[in-house]
């Protein structure tokens, strides 16, 4: 069918363009021929050698016309082919419809699928490019995980290296994420070991590059050829180090905890100086805080331990030797207690009795000053519970100072003279007058607080060895004495005043009779003359109700301090019945407040 076509096409050739350029090119022949004398038969021969020369001519040009197509085909399916395996490999099928509605002819097809397979050629290469990375990545990361030195032996699964896809790439890239990740969550779980480690190497005092060297070297190393290492065995590494480090921090707190409270210890009882103590000042914070708040550098080392342990050492021999004097420092400590708040001391440790101890040997040294320790702490707790009632007979003596102070303000007869200081006396006389008027409550209540506390405790209380309870009845017996005394003094004055108003209506006016020595007795001042008198229980004459009798709530049977002399309640002695007699009316005045007239008035 093609011969035909061509042989068609050749025959309209020369009817129509050859034609007539044949037909002129025959005729010349033709003449030419005649002119030599060609004869017919020699003429149709050399005419059917031409026709037969043109018909292998043509024959060749059809030949390399199909070579050629065939060869356009087989380009052209190639490239289709090649162009659907990268459309395949890239998961793109959008194009192919488009190349199939483009033009018919050979030369058409391999126009429009050349530059498109160009740029899929293009897109292959730069999908290649992005797998590469990202399984470069994904090999890098999976290399610092699990720690494998050598990358190029970590195994994870490969896939077809024909699927280029953006569903495959899509995979890739989600894997690159969660392995990034885990990378950075174990590079902070490492940073934040790694910073607890510096913390407790600091505090304890080790070498920190030494510790986490151990687990791995580049937790320590600065150079950046080394990236940090994140595997499983070293967070595995890190963790058992800090546990082992917070186990020696416990264990360290706990013994230097001891030293240091050994030291506070023997400072007391040294009376070290606050130059000795300055050099462990900054151990001493430890028994205030907790062992996770501990992060002073050093506070915990060995040689910090050390130093601590040494000087306790040191201050243990030092006391060794200077036992006594400190069993008679404390022992003058507690007396000193006691005698603030007028408690009795224990005599078994009195210094005469630990003096004999110590130097017989009979006794250890350490022993007895803990005795005397313990002595010194229940005499403390003691004095706690007596502070309310101590503070009671505090104002119950100034009561009585002031008492007495009226007293001797009373019987100067130059109170009201002008001078100096005069208003200051009258204005601490209607002080101490209204004070003077709550002592019977005072006492009464004092005693109510007194006989509670007794109750509560189930024991006496002692004031300087006797019975507070006693020495307030004797106080209130001596004042009832006292008033009466007044009072009769009162009467037998008025009756006096009577007989002589009478002898004076009967005989006239006489010069007043010399006064009954009874009468003529000087006040009796006690202290130091200037007018202030310290009020003190008076000890009942032999044959007087005793204090016992004039307890409402007495104890029975008659305790050992009642048998010996009522010991002194003040600095000063007290003298409660020291009555001063004066002729002058003003020195009889009551102690609630009554006083002659002023002449002011």
């Amino acid at each position: 069918m093609v011969g035909v076509g061509v042989e068609v096409g050749f025959r309209r050739l020369c009817s129509t363009s050859m034609g007539t350029s044949c037909e002129t090119l025959l005729r010349e022949l033709q003449c030419i021929w005649t002119e030599i004398g060609e004869s017919d038969e020699d003429q149709d021969s050399m005419l059917l050698e031409i026709e037969r020369e043109c018909m292998n001519v043509y024959r060749r040009k059809v030949d390399e016309a199909s070579n050629a197509k065939a060869q356009l085909h087989r380009t052209v399916a190639a490239k289709e082919a090649e162009l659907a395996t990268l459309m395949a490999s890239l998961g793109d099928h959008t194009l192919y419809s488009q190349i199939e509605k483009k033009g018919s002819s050979l030369k058409e097809q391999l126009a429009s699928v050349t530059p498109i397979l160009e740029d899929m050629r293009v897109k292959k290469e730069e999908r290649i490019k992005e797998f590469a990375d990202i399984r470069a990545q994904i090999k890098k990361i999976t290399a610092e995980i699990t720690g494998c030195a050598n990358q190029n032996n970590v195994s994870f699964i490969h896939t077809d290296d024909q699927d280029l896809s953006l569903r495959k790439l899509n995979e890739y890239q989600a894997q690159l994420r969660i392995l990034q990740k885990d990378k950075s969550d174990r590079l902070q779980k490492v940073l934040e070991y790694i910073n607890e480690v510096h913390s407790l190497c600091s505090v304890l005092g080790l070498d920190f590059a030494k510790t986490v060297g151990e687990v791995h070297p580049s937790l320590h190393e600065t150079d950046s050829i080394q990236s940090t290492n994140i595997s499983n065995n070293t967070l595995d590494g890190l963790s058992l180090i800090i546990t082992k480090l917070k186990t020696e921090k416990k264990l360290r707190v706990q013994k230097l905890q001891g030293t240091v409270e050994s030291l506070l210890e023997l400072w007391k009882l040294m009376d070290s100086t606050e130059e000795e103590r300055r050099r462990f000042e900054k151990v001493l914070c430890i028994l205030r805080m907790k062992d996770e708040d501990i992060t002073y550098s050093g506070l915990l080392s060995l040689d910090t331990i050390k130093q601590t342990e040494a000087e306790v050492e040191r201050l243990t021999k030092l006391k060794a030797s200077r036992m006594k004097e400190l069993v008679f420092k404390r022992r003058s400590e507690l007396e000193e207690i006691c005698k603030r708040s007028h408690i009795e001391p224990d005599t078994s440790t009195a210094p005469e009795k630990t003096n004999a101890m110590i130097d017989s040997g009979l006794v250890d040294s350490s022993e007895l000053l803990a005795n005397i320790e313990a002595q010194i702490e229940k005499a403390k707790e003691e004095c706690i519970s007596r502070k309310e009632i101590m503070d009671r007979i505090n104002k119950w003596l100034m009561a009585c100072e002031e008492e007495s102070w009226l007293e001797d303000y009373n019987q100067d007869q130059n109170r009201y003279s002008g001078g100096r200081g005069v208003h200051l006396n009258l204005k601490r006389a209607e002080k101490a007058r209204v004070m003077i008027m709550k002592i019977p409550a005072m006492v009464d209540n004092l005693i109510g607080k007194t006989f509670a506390w007794e109750d509560e405790r189930n024991m006496p209380f002692l004031y300087d060895g006797v019975r507070l309870v006693s020495i307030l009845e004797e106080y209130k017996l001596t004042r009832q004495q006292k008033e009466e005394e007044k009072k009769r003094y009162r009467d037998q004055k008025k009756l006096q005043n009577l007989l002589l108003a009478e002898k004076e209506a009967m005989y006239g006016s006489k010069a007043s009779p010399r006064r009954s020595n009874s009468f003529n007795r000087k006040p009796s001042y006690n202290g130091n003359g200037n007018g202030f008198m310290t009020p003190a229980p008076r000890r009942l004459s032999a044959g007087g109700a005793t204090p016992e009798l004039l307890t409402p709530r007495s104890y029975s049977g008659r305790q050992n301090a009642f048998s010996k002399e009522i010991r002194r309640f003040s600095t000063a002695p007290l003298n409660f019945v020291a009555l001063p007699k004066e002729d002058n009316m003003s020195s009889f005045a009551s102690v609630s407040g009554s006083e002659p007239e002023s002449p002011f008035s």
